[in-house]
């Protein structure tokens, strides 16, 4: 005969009823603890420390896999700045900073690294100058993950202009407002008149010499010096592109634009401005500001383009669009041109907004129509020495073009990602051809479009 679970069930004593309530008891108890009780945290991992030394800054970067939590202070006598970063413990990558500061850094003696507290590192930098720190960090992008940053700069920066004074490479000049300007061609001492001068009889008057002929295809000859801002692309924290061959834009680009500049430098009337001259971060807005401290004439940006496919090649010309870009290539590569800020690193609290919108409105069809002459004259010596990507300048809203009163260009002097390409760019010979050829390109430029005396800006 069957049974029903109810009589084959046990009798519930009070004995068991109390054995259960204690037992959910213990169990609640347990849940509550594990809510509100904290788990022991993870200490944070420092993965990589780099130094970037320059005469504008000093840049100390920490890479880390977690966000860190930082403060920091000033010490006097001699000058300090102390950092103290929760959530860390001591590691032998965070080490290696000690060994990272170089003699000739221009504002770090040494740096002490020590564990302060339990959980909490502590940075001493002993510095050579009284300086400005700024301490930020960074999002992960790209390859990078967590990045905690300092950026040591000076507390009263150098002059763009008496920089290159004390290194020998700004003359003095006469005011450019009040510098005669020649006429295009002057007649040689010994040269014939084309005309015979005519003399009125019974007049002792002396006959009045002819105006020489001039050459549409000469340059102009002025007193006063051409300024060319040239801007090597990315730098720093910010490597560019890369090369399969393990080429990186920001060291190609900065030995062409050093080759080109030794060129400039060769020419009559001609000086140059480089917007970063060794292996550091600027940020877009700061490589407009360069050039137009000191007066540039042009603005000249050198990059080597990329592409997924490595079949890609040529080289381009860019200058500014304010109604778009030329192509959807154009558009994608200045998107990426200007994430620079955000793989090199900008301090987002300090980083002036307004300026880099002023600039966008400010930006002329005056400017661009410039822009666009100096853009043909470059692109067409330039496709002497490599093949095309564009047959024709494009136009796109690249945040290093904005300075609104400079014409100014983006060259892409080959793509990196194709192999071959990438082989030339490494190459000294391809780099000194691709430095002269920009040369001829400005050249031809102020042959058909002197420049103008002006005024110093303020």
């Amino acid at each position: 005969m069957s049974r029903s679970p109810e009589i084959c069930a046990k009798p519930v004593t009070y004995a068991t009823k109390s054995r259960r309530r204690r037992t959910v008891l213990k169990a609640g108890g347990t849940l509550l603890l594990s809510v509100f009780t904290p788990l022991p945290s993870h200490a944070a991992q420092i993965l990589a420390v780099r130094v970037w030394p320059a005469e504008d800054y000093t840049r100390v970067t920490l890479e880390n896999d977690t966000n860190l939590k930082t403060s920091h202070f000033i010490v006097k006598d001699p000058e300090r700045l102390v950092v103290d970063i929760e959530g860390l413990e001591l590691n032998p990558t965070l080490k290696q900073l000690v060994a990272k500061i170089q003699s000739n850094d221009p504002y770090i003696k040494q740096v002490r690294v020590g564990q302060n507290r339990p959980n909490v590192v502590r940075l001493v930098f002993d510095l050579k100058e009284e300086i400005n720190p700024q301490v930020f960090t960074l999002a992960p992008i790209g390859d990078y993950k967590h990045r905690l940053i300092f950026d040591l700069y000076p507390i009263n920066p150098a002059d763009p202009i008496a920089a290159l004074i004390n290194k020998g490479e700004w003359t003095s000049e006469r005011s450019p407002a009040t510098d005669p300007v020649p006429p295009l061609a002057e007649a040689k001492p010994d040269a014939k008149p084309d005309v015979k001068p005519e003399i009125r009889p019974g007049t002792d008057a002396q006959p009045a010499k002819p105006e020489p002929k001039a050459d549409p295809d000469r340059p102009s000859t002025l007193t006063r010096m051409i300024t060319i801002a040239l801007d090597p692309g990315h730098g720093g924290e910010d490597p560019g592109a890369v090369g399969r061959g393990g080429s990186r834009e920001k060291d190609v680009v900065l030995a062409i634009a050093k080759r080109l500049k030794t060129k400039i430098e060769g020419q009559p009337n001609m000086r140059v401005m480089l917007t970063r001259d060794g292996d550091f971060f600027v940020p877009l807005h700061v490589r407009v500001q360069k050039a137009r401290k000191v007066q540039a004439d042009l603005f000249v940006s050198i990059h080597a383009d990329a592409w997924v496919e490595t079949t890609a090649r040529g080289s381009s010309v860019f200058v500014l669009s304010e109604k778009g870009a030329s192509s959807t290539a154009a558009r994608w590569l200045a998107n990426k041109e200007n994430a620079a800020d955000l793989i090199g690193g900008v301090n987002i609290k300090t980083h002036d907004r307004q300026l880099a919108s002023v600039l966008l409105d400010l930006s002329t069809t005056a400017q661009i129509s410039d822009s666009l002459k100096l853009g043909k004259a470059v692109l067409s010596e330039i496709g002497g020495i490599n093949r095309l990507h564009k047959p024709a300048v494009e136009q796109a809203g690249f945040a290093v073009l904005k300075a609104p009163d400079i014409p100014s260009i983006l060259i892409e002097t080959a793509f990196i990602s194709n192999p071959e390409e990438e082989a030339k760019l490494s190459d000294d010979a391809y780099q000194d051809q691709m430095a002269q050829a920009v040369l001829k390109g400005i050249q031809k430029y102020f042959a058909r479009n002197p420049p103008l005396a002006k005024n110093r800006m303020t």
